[in-house]
């Protein structure tokens, strides 16, 4: 089940004060950017945290799933939890700011 583009603005609505917040359509599903690094996935309907030491000292208890058959766990956010734009902004941003940049893609050489 693919996840509703309701879901994302939702989620990218609460998410305002966090700065530079997007979503990216991927195979259905959304993968959520915060300061040009993917800290999150949103799959059928449900938010997926990246995994850091700092996101798992601010939640606290956390639930750990896997995205997608076959993915890494990551930190399930509960629906309930994103009404709490203050809570979501704050755990997104201390996730991106321990993420690494991404590797710079390679340009392909015409041959």
């Amino acid at each position: 089940m693919a996840t509703q583009q309701r879901t994302v603005d939702f989620i990218l609505e609460q998410l305002q004060a966090a700065g530079d917040v997007s979503a990216r359509k991927m195979f259905g599903e959304y993968a959520l950017y915060c300061a040009g690094k993917v800290v999150a996935l949103v799959c059928d309907d449900q938010l997926f945290l990246k995994p850091t030491k700092a996101g798992k000292n601010y939640i606290g208890a956390v639930e750990e799933a896997p995205a997608y058959p076959g993915a890494k766990p990551s930190y399930l956010i509960s629906g309930d939890q994103w009404d709490d734009a203050d809570w979501l902004t704050e755990l997104i941003k201390i996730t991106a700011k321990e993420l690494p940049m991404p590797k710079p893609k390679k340009s392909k050489k015409k041959g």
